[in-house]
């Protein structure tokens, strides 16, 4: 079983000396990730903070960047935090949110994930 994951950011990190880092891996969650995430000050005190102490949690590696913290996380362009956020729900067989959709010509009824990212 594959417990870690290649990735490549669609804009990268930018360190403070100016270097893009681009490419990293993520490993899959545990419960242990999600309960030290919830119970960290910061998600308790702003529930939107949950996805950036989780990230910083499974991101094992990004090419260049010696620590993955949460400050690291909060610097990245909204185009990657909302790419790796996709990529933790892939991976982690979280299903996508859906809306039931009925057809106007036939009057089929469907369930149509919905799709935050760009990608097809």
């Amino acid at each position: 079983m594959e417990t870690e994951f290649e990735f490549t950011l669609p804009k990268g990190y930018l360190d403070t000396s100016g270097q893009l880092h681009r490419n990293g891996r993520m490993r899959l969650a545990t419960a242990g990730d999600e309960m030290r995430a919830q119970r960290d000050p910061r998600v308790m005190s702003n529930p939107a903070y949950l996805t950036i102490v989780l990230l910083s949690e499974v991101i094992t590696e990004i090419e260049g960047v010696n620590i993955i913290a949460p400050a690291t996380i909060e610097k990245l362009f909204t185009a990657d935090l909302a790419f790796l956020q996709d990529m933790y729900q892939r991976i982690n067989d979280i299903e996508p949110p859906t809306i039931h959709f009925v057809c106007p010509d036939c009057g089929k009824e469907h369930d149509i994930p919905l799709n935050f990212t760009n990608e097809g």
